[in-house]
């Protein structure tokens, strides 16, 4: 069974860095709960887990692409802070951490593992994508509405709705790791 020390383990670089408690706890919470519905018993299974069943991840697992989206997240947000003479816009550095590292939370129980190393969609993923899964848990957690957004809205489920300025940076971070894979894959990416 995942316990919360194995997820604070994973990810503590960057559960470090949000400060409100409550909201770091409770981040911590919806990745318990995603593993257990998922049926993930051990971080091994979770390490071995590919971010996405839609391209070839060539290797690439669920937990690095949460965290490259969220150091993405980050490096988005800075650029700004650090080039703007004067922020347009207030970025919250809890919420997008907390979100980033929540973005793809329902993918725990979305993809399945085969029973033979491998991995497939599940009953749930053949229901609802992760965006809606991953609100579910989320807010069975406890994160508060914003945060939800950020998950129900990063990916195509998102398009032209109302969003927290945190989705919109996810949504790009998130994609600048999955569109290379899918253009390698159809041969359209130039090396």
């Amino acid at each position: 069974m995942i316990r919360a020390e194995d997820i604070q383990q994973l990810f503590g670089s960057q559960l470090a860095r949000i400060e409100n408690t409550s909201l770091r706890e409770n981040v911590v919470k919806a990745w318990v709960i995603g593993c257990q519905r998922g049926g993930y018993e051990n971080v091994d299974q979770l390490l071995a887990m590919p971010f996405t069943l839609l391209t070839d991840c060539r290797g690439v697992t669920f937990v690095e692409h949460t965290i490259a989206v969220t150091e993405g997240s980050i490096g988005l947000a800075k650029a700004q802070h650090e080039a703007y003479r004067s922020m347009p816009y207030v970025i919250d550095m809890d919420r997008l951490i907390a979100g980033a590292l929540l973005h793809d939370v329902g993918k725990l129980v979305e993809i399945q593992q085969d029973g033979s190393g491998g991995f497939v969609k599940s009953r749930n993923g053949k229901c609802m994508r992760h965006p809606i899964s991953g609100t579910v848990i989320a807010a069975e957690a406890g994160l508060p509405d914003e945060v939800l957004n950020i998950i129900a809205c990063h990916a195509k489920e998102g398009e032209g709705r109302p969003q927290v300025v945190e989705t919109v940076l996810i949504h790009l971070a998130d994609f600048a790791t999955f569109d290379p894979l899918v253009m390698k894959a159809k041969g359209s990416l130039i090396e």
